[in-house]
């Protein structure tokens, strides 16, 4: 998927046809339990797009998403119109309810996820493959990227989990594999195999002397 709001995949096979293009407001939440917690207060009986940015890999590495399939789909079943956008993953567990993940720049590294306000209609559309926030293009692009301090509130602090910091600002993006390792070596398989004929024919040469 593609749009103003980057680029995005989406698995459609379980996602009935009727709920195959959403276009709905915007409700942003920086973290799942925001939403868990929206959920259950009863805030979200209404059609909407859940914009979720701040979880890709630099942000917080990346983490699975899969709680909140069965809240969307309670909604999607009573009638709604919902579907789910983020630069996070889900791991295949998006179901009966669209979802456009792994979003790409994530927003932590300027993505437009960051631009995103509530109220800004969303269009999900997976049949034609667009992502796009309808909003006014010189209204978009004068917007600042907002991003939270603390997404989780400080929850995740002192569990360790700052230890990983420095490996988490040197990861790559969803597109390129999310890695914080060998990110910014130089492709080194073709001199690998350049090398590898050399050593060979240079084996074939000292037998047939």
């Amino acid at each position: 998927m593609v749009g103003n709001l980057g680029r995005a995949v989406i698995k459609t096979s379980a996602v009935k046809p009727e709920h195959r293009v959403v276009e709905a407001p915007a409700k942003v939440f920086y973290s799942q339990q925001a939403l868990l917690e929206a959920f259950q207060a009863g805030e979200l009986e209404q059609d909407f797009v859940a914009v979720l940015p701040c979880q890709g890999p630099r942000a917080c590495g990346m983490p699975e998403l899969h709680k909140l399939t069965p809240a969307l789909g309670v909604l999607q079943d009573r009638g709604f119109k919902v579907a789910l956008v983020t630069d996070g993953r889900m791991s295949g567990a998006s179901g009966k309810v669209p979802a456009a993940i792994h979003v790409t720049p994530e927003a932590v590294v300027g993505g437009e996820l960051a631009r995103v306000r509530d109220g800004d209609l969303i269009r999900l559309d997976s049949i034609e493959g667009r992502l796009e926030a309808l909003v006014e293009a010189r209204e978009w692009t004068q917007r600042r990227h907002v991003l939270p301090q603390d997404p989780d509130g400080g929850a995740m602090r002192g569990t360790g989990r700052e230890l990983f910091d420095t490996f988490r600002n040197n990861t790559s993006g969803a597109e390129e594999g999310a890695m914080s390792i060998l990110t910014g070596l130089d492709n080194r398989a073709e001199p690998d195999a350049d090398l590898a004929i050399e050593r060979e024919a240079t084996r074939e040469k000292d037998t047939q002397l």
